[in-house]
């Protein structure tokens, strides 16, 4: 049996009373875990089980192929994200992206750390965050654009262009790019809320372009509602 912090990404019902969690720990990256009896009656701890909850998991090795099981688990910080519909909207879109493009992510402290200073921006009413710290991911992947002299991001090639390439990328939006990749305060950025969607519109479509098999979250009609 180990110990291992992690960031909950998402848990699927399985039978009556297990469940299926899909985790990004600290020291083993993305793992998936069994987690008996937590829909039990009498188990008061699946109310711990949100969107990027930060836990602390008691977890045994399978055998063979098999999944890990966690024999119990704690709350490793308690952050009250959860009451504010704008936050809870965006820690399911967050958590949602980051269980598609972090299930083949081994140990990577510098995405964790980053998970956890995008929490601690939600809790500071940090509404634009989740934009960010998509930003933030594609430069810990090693595929952010690359600096450059035209006032047009070309999101097929990563580069900036003195005309425009893609009808997302007009000045405005490519601008917000240049500017959090080059800011030394990525949350400090400020980004009009009427250019929100499209920007969130254009990290999704460099999303296709440079991260495999990256679908749309399917919780991102949600979060546009929300903002619109």
């Amino acid at each position: 049996m180990n110990s291992q912090n992690g960031f909950l990404l998402s848990f699927i019902k399985y039978g009556e009373n297990d469940a299926v969690l899909h985790c990004f720990t600290e020291e083993e990256g993305f793992q998936t875990y069994f987690l008996k009896g937590i829909y039990s009656k009498k188990n008061k701890k699946k109310a711990l089980l949100q969107p990027l909850n930060q836990l602390n998991f008691s977890v045994t090795l399978a055998r063979g192929n098999g999944i890990a099981s966690v024999s119990k688990f704690e709350l490793v910080k308690n952050n009250d994200i959860y009451t504010d519909i704008r936050t809870n909207t965006i820690i399911f879109f967050i958590s949602d992206f980051l269980n598609q493009i972090l299930k083949y992510e081994n140990k990577n402290i510098t995405i964790y750390q980053s998970i956890d200073a995008f929490i601690t921006e939600l809790m500071n009413k940090n509404y634009q965050a989740h934009l960010l710290f998509l930003v933030a991911v594609l430069k810990i992947q090693g595929v952010a654009p690359l600096r450059g002299e035209g006032n047009f991001l070309d999101p097929e090639t990563g580069t900036f262009s003195l005309t425009p390439i893609h009808q997302l990328f007009n000045e405005e939006v490519s601008m917000i790019w240049k500017h959090i990749l080059t800011t030394e305060n990525l949350y400090a950025t400020k980004i009009h809320p009427h250019l929100r969607k499209n920007f969130l519109d254009s990290l999704l479509v460099y999303y296709h372009y440079h991260i495999a098999d990256f679908k749309t979250p399917t919780s991102l009609e949600v979060i546009q509602q929300i903002f619109e």
